[in-house]
């Protein structure tokens, strides 16, 4: 690597290292503006690779061949974007035109080998885009048998930065040029960071890090950001990206799509499990909400039902990806149909199709199959008895509290006008069922013909010692991490430690500021309010409390759509609080109205509740569909939606549980969720202790986050979160 620090040095050491890699530097002279092409390699690729087809083609247009053909791509290309031409081909008057050929997963089809060889990659430097003289320039741009699928523009740490080159695409170039709708990512590169954005939108362009952690570690003698151009572009790795992984995601609210381009964990994950992966062994995925976790399942799945031996036989019968949350069925039957040509991919087994249905498909299918969790312990007995046929199994993390096995775990009916006992009773449910389902899994996991692919953000010793990696110490590591630090550094997830308060602090601070001169006393007087005791018992109390910062504060926040979670000790807990909050909204008429959920039935002095009779919902509405709408602000929760639920706009939690260990983690991370307007978030703790919350949280963010003190500054900081 050159001494030389400057913007052009490491554009060209960068372009140095294409080139010693197989690419070839072209000219921008080689670049037609008004097509958007390097006409003279497209032509060169099709003619090596596709002779026939062009003889075929010239012979209908003799000399005007060229010009016919360039017309045609230019017309699929703007109509159906750069990913599928390349995908795909296209065809005219009954000839059929490949754009590129992807590296075969087989060996039996030599030919197709030798084709893949011809793909003809290229780098121009330096090249104006624009079609007027001394237009706009960009560093680089990478093309792929003569079609530009890469923008890169570079900036040098010392005198710029990369957040210059990210202002330069956002301000000063223009999304509707032609280069910037054809190619599938543009890179903002220094030699300290990597940021990138599939789809440009001026200033409202937003730029995801491809950065290695939140610190990239730099090789002796190479750029922090070498990885870019020693392993994300090379041949074979690009040829795989295009081939695998870039696909065109449609947004269902405005019909609008746009490239998706695997961040550098997922792309990481995804690539190291294909290369290891093999029956009989299995994995542990540690990654952080806010990882794009569904996607890297996506890509994990389609490149295992794709993994051949070297006797081209598959390593993998059949994947089958087990979850609980109903948007996986659906994403993941898009990204894969995006990517494959063929439909029928993805098979969904859910409540409507029966066991027998299951067995077949366990039996004879060759695809990937997208099931429950009540119906995996039917899988794993099937698959016991299939030893011919291997299996990898993607466990999507078993979000216990939302499942079948919770409902039937909790007796359906409680019955004690007792909070104390009704706590006692329904304490450990969680952790009863997770265990459950370990063991289901552990009596399997040696089996010799699957694999077991497990996701989680909060793994357990018991699931690290069963999925885990082991070293040599004899100690169990994840395969692959993607941390919580990293996701909040990162702005995919909300630090939900930033804000939290045990009710004690709270009051302390609130008590402060009261002799503080410097603080406004009619605020002081306002926030004491209803504050007349220290540690609040009773349940009306607490309602009281919470209604009341509900309304003055959370309430507002996220463009005033915010949601607040109230977490319950118990279900009769639960019941208690829908009273106490319903009652106190209908006295002070309160232009909001809450939503209880928990299993079963409570039998509470004489009288039955359910949640269905206490929501009073429509036949067809389901509570998460109703907590999106005004004027459902608040959802009390007692053993349900702590884990796996996903709400954006949940902004506050109230906790009146005792939470420990890796369920004090799910829970306060229902609120970590980012949104538009959605610049924090606020936990208020009746029942913890800070040191058992901080000891929970600190395996997952690797490093020590929570701090509360009673310094009224610390109140002056937090008063717009809190009054």
């Amino acid at each position: 690597m050159a001494t030389d620090t400057s913007e052009k040095a490491f554009q060209n050491d960068i372009i140095a290292h294409l080139v010693s890699t197989g690419y070839h530097k072209r000219g921008a002279n080689n670049y037609d503006k008004v097509i958007c092409l390097d006409p003279e390699l497209t032509l060169r690729f099709i003619q090596d690779t596709q002779e026939k087809e062009w003889g075929k083609f010239e012979k209908l247009y003799g000399d005007k061949a060229g010009q016919k053909f360039f017309y045609r791509l230019i017309t699929e290309i703007d109509k159906k974007g750069t990913i599928n031409v390349l995908r795909n081909g296209f065809k005219d008057v009954g000839c059929y035109f490949q754009l590129f050929y992807p590296k075969p997963n087989t060996h039996k089809n030599p030919d197709l080998f030798e084709k893949f060889e011809k793909n003809i990659f290229s780098v121009i430097d330096e090249l104006e885009y624009e079609q007027k003289e001394k237009g706009n320039r960009l560093d680089l741009v990478v093309f792929i048998n003569g079609l530009p699928i890469i923008t890169i523009e570079l900036k040098d740490t010392f005198s710029q930065g990369v957040e210059k080159a990210i202002k330069q695409y956002q301000e000063d170039r223009n999304p509707r040029e032609k280069i910037f709708l054809n190619c599938f990512v543009h890179f903002a590169m220094s030699d300290e960071k990597v940021f990138m954005a599939t789809k440009l939108e001026g200033g409202k362009t937003r730029f995801l890090p491809l950065n290695k952690g939140i610190e990239n570690q730099g090789l002796p003698n190479e750029y922090k950001t070498s990885y870019l151009y020693n392993d994300i572009l090379q041949i074979n790795k690009l040829s795989k990206l295009i081939a695998n992984f870039v696909y065109m995601e449609k947004n269902d609210d405005n019909g609008d799509e746009k490239p998706i381009f695997p961040r550098y964990h997922q792309l990481e994950c995804t690539n190291m499990l294909l290369a290891d992966a093999v029956p009989s062994k299995n994995y542990l995925i540690q990654h952080s909400a806010g990882s794009g976790k569904t996607k890297t399942i996506a890509w994990l799945a389609h490149g295992l039902i794709n993994k051949f031996n070297k006797e081209d036989e598959r390593v993998y019968d059949m994947i089958i990806v087990v979850s609980d949350r109903k948007v996986i069925d659906k994403q993941l039957q898009r990204q894969v149909q995006a990517i494959e040509k063929v439909k029928g991919i993805v098979d969904v087994i859910d409540e409507r199709k029966t066991s027998q249905d299951l067995k077949e498909a366990l039996k004879t299918g060759s695809n990937i199959v997208v099931t429950t969790l009540q119906k995996f312990p039917f899988i794993l007995e099937e698959v016991k008895d299939l030893p011919k046929r291997k299996y990898g199994v993607i466990i999507d993390e078993a979000h216990s509290s939302q499942t079948g096995t919770m409902a039937k775990k909790m007796k359906q009916i409680l019955s004690t006008n007792s909070l104390e006992e009704a706590e006692a009773m329904e304490r450990d449910i969680d952790e009863e069922v997770e265990n459950e389902i370990l063991k289901e899994i552990e009596y399997y996991r040696n089996l010799k013909n699957i694999s077991f692919f497990a996701f989680t953000a909060t793994p357990k010793n018991k699931t690290l010692e069963m999925f885990g990696t082991k070293d040599g110490k004899g100690k169990f590591h994840p395969f692959h991490i993607y941390s919580m630090k990293q996701a909040i550094e990162e702005g995919f997830i909300l630090d939900v430690l930033r804000n939290y308060l045990t009710y004690a602090t709270y009051f302390m601070l609130v008590k402060k500021i009261q002799e503080d001169p410097e603080y406004d006393e009619r605020k002081a007087k306002k926030l004491l309010r209803g504050f007349v005791e220290k540690h609040p018992h009773a349940i009306a109390k607490k309602t009281e409390v919470i209604l009341d910062h509900f309304m003055r504060s959370t309430k507002n926040k996220v463009g005033d759509k915010a949601r607040a979670m109230v977490v319950t000790r118990s279900r009769l807990h639960a019941v208690l609080y829908k009273k106490a909050f319903d009652r106190a909204i209908k006295e002070n008429n309160l232009p909001i109205r809450t939503l209880v959920a928990f299993s079963g039935v409570v039998k509470h002095d004489e009288q039955e509740y359910t949640e269905s009779s206490m929501n009073d919902l429509p036949a067809k509405k389901i509570i998460e569909n109703a907590f999106e709408e005004d004027p459902y602000r608040i959802l009390i929760v007692a053993n349900k939606y702590q884990t796996g639920f996903d709400q954006p706009l949940l902004h506050t939690m109230y906790v009146d549980k005792m939470l420990n260990g890796i369920t004090a983690v799910q829970t306060l991370s229902r609120v970590n969720r980012i949104y538009p307007h959605k610049n924090d978030t606020l936990i208020l703790d009746f029942a913890n202790k800070i040191e058992v919350i901080q000891k929970a949280f600190q395996p997952y963010y690797e490093s020590t986050y929570l701090k509360e003190g009673t310094d009224p500054h610390k109140l002056y900081e937090l008063e717009e979160k809190l009054v």
